[in-house]
């Protein structure tokens, strides 16, 4: 798990400057644009959220946004969720081509907060605008407090096919300190999850370090064949090889599976 907040924590910038204008402004675009089926009030969701933050400390707390999340309760069909641990580029990407899954930043809260950092100040009112610590380090952090629930909610909601994508050019691709490991993976109920669909992607180029049957992936299986959760696991997912072409496609792997998928074509039209 993550550790106790220092008593003197590694500090960054402050709270994102005009925090409430992107929140609210994210909020309206995501009920007009995003998801326009959906109703929310995106004053009063701010409100619940910044009467959570301000009067606290800026770390070593634990923040309660239960009147937020009460504020912005939202349902997806099953079979679209999308679970990722240290492949935030890719799966955004694979996301955009499959557009069926939803991740946690699909969700209304995930898309609101994505990428900010907040913190408030004990005696005063207001944001910390000058420093708050580094929360990636730490979970007694009012950022974190926010995700841990976030992805909670998210991993409760789940049903259907669900799938989990993981990055095998590192050591650990699947982390128990991770926010996949540590809370979601432990808020999936297998009454309600058909099959937990891992996918295992590496650089095209390298290293290969993990892969369905080598590495923590291996600890994963085991952890879901013990909760009795019925699985698969694919290594090096067409699609997700083929987005990494596009992002960087002078790769000499890129080169390969371009005249494989030539061949195929070819084979098919013949």
């Amino acid at each position: 798990m993550f550790p106790l907040c220092p008593s003197q924590p590694s500090a960054q910038l402050g709270t994102t400057p005009n925090i409430k204008r992107i929140v609210v402004g994210r909020c309206y675009n995501y009920i007009t644009v995003v998801n326009p089926s959906s109703r929310f009030d995106c004053e009063d969701i701010w409100r619940q959220f910044e009467e959570s933050v301000v009067r606290q400390p800026s770390f070593n707390v634990t923040v309660d946004y239960h009147q937020m999340f009460y504020a912005t309760p939202q349902t997806w069909p099953c079979d679209r969720c999308l679970f990722w641990s240290k492949t935030r580029r890719l799966v955004h990407s694979y996301t955009a081509v499959e557009r069926h899954f939803w991740t946690l930043e699909d969700t209304l809260v995930g898309y609101m907060f994505n990428e900010l950092v907040w913190c408030g100040q004990e005696e005063d009112s207001g944001f910390d605008f000058s420093s708050c610590p580094a929360w990636a380090a730490c979970r007694h952090h009012p950022v974190y407090s926010l995700w841990r629930q976030a992805s909670q909610n998210f991993a409760e909601m789940a049903c259907g096919n669900i799938t989990v994508l993981l990055n095998g050019s590192i050591s650990n691709a699947f982390n128990r300190k991770s926010m996949f490991g540590s809370v979601e993976l432990d808020g999936l109920d297998p009454r309600r999850v058909d099959y937990v669909n891992i996918k295992v992607v590496t650089d095209l180029e390298g290293p290969f370090i993990e892969s369905c049957s080598q590495g923590s992936v291996v600890d994963l299986i085991q952890i879901l064949r013990s909760r009795g959760f019925r699985w698969t696991c694919t290594d090096n997912d067409e699609t997700l090889m083929i987005l990494q072409c596009i992002q960087n496609p002078k790769q000499s792997s890129c080169q390969k599976c371009a005249n494989s998928l030539s061949l195929r074509s070819s084979l098919t039209f013949n």
